[in-house]
């Protein structure tokens, strides 16, 4: 799933292609909005929630007794979006996955394979992000409201609890293993087992904020292929910090990696059984 760096950098792309321009076309090949037609509308501003796109855009006063409206969408595991110059070849995706076409004077933005796709008053944009916890690249990130919402549930595990979006909004399976093997925290230790919470907050939020602007995300400092991380995506291959194999492991619904050896246990009961990497 993209990370929150991703959704924020897909942001900027539309934002930059389309920021103030007035639609010329538009064509929606969802059923919820297979009819709605936005030529005429003007993009005010394109912005992300955690891993939620939304795009801010102004109805002709004519056509709309509503005037500002937000067209929402969600990446999940295989979502994109591209901007394309006019007449430019569409090739990111299969054609099959476009789900939007956004067509402007000087670009033309398609969404592929989106989710959640809604189109909605921009004052109910809080019915689909307000369960969102604080966004760690948002202009309002609370550190302390995070910690929190963390802090409430202590027998989560840690893994668990920082994917979940209601407690701080933007981490997904890099940032979690990166930041707990940065910690030495096992994905298993109970939240109310952290020693300090707050610094593993303050990680994230730092590892977010050094990618963001750019796509090749990377926990290490390097930017160089089968550099870029510790731990993620990693599994057999000896620890950068003591060389112990990596393993890998279902936690919840997601898989995890870490460092055995780095990342030990509090509990035995508290990890998974003994496998062979």
């Amino acid at each position: 799933m993209p990370e929150g760096d991703t959704v924020w950098n897909t942001a900027r792309v539309l934002h930059r292609a389309l920021a103030g321009a007035a639609l010329t076309g538009s064509d929606f090949r969802v059923p919820q909005l297979a009819t709605t037609d936005l030529t005429g509308w003007t993009v005010r501003e394109s912005a992300s929630r955690g891993k939620h796109l939304l795009l801010r855009l102004a109805a002709p006063e004519e056509r709309s007794d509503v005037r500002h409206w937000t067209l929402h969408s969600h990446l999940r595991m295989d979502g994109a979006w591209r901007a394309y110059a006019p007449g430019e070849r569409w090739a990111a995706r299969p054609a099959h996955l476009i789900r939007v076409v956004l067509r402007a004077p000087s670009a033309v933005a398609v969404g592929y394979h989106l989710h959640e796709l809604a189109l909605l008053p921009t004052v109910e944009e809080e019915s689909l992000v307000g369960h969102l916890g604080p966004d760690l690249l948002g202009p309002d990130w609370d550190a302390a409201e995070a910690v929190r919402r963390l802090a409430a549930h202590p027998e989560a595990t840690i893994g668990e609890a920082l994917l979940d979006q209601r407690n701080l909004a933007g981490v997904g399976n890099l940032y979690k293993c990166e930041v707990l093997f940065l910690r030495g925290l096992s994905p298993w230790t109970p939240v109310g087992a952290v020693p300090d919470l707050a610094g593993t907050v303050a990680l994230a939020q730092r590892l977010l904020a050094a990618n963001r602007g750019r796509w090749t995300q990377s926990t290490t400092g390097s930017l160089h292929r089968g550099g870029t991380s510790y731990v993620y995506g990693r599994r057999a291959q000896p620890c950068r910090r003591c060389g112990t194999a990596i393993r890998k492991e279902e936690l919840g619904e997601r898989v995890t990696y870490w460092c055995p050896r780095c990342q030990p246990a509090p509990d035995p009961a508290q990890s998974p059984d003994p496998i062979q990497p």
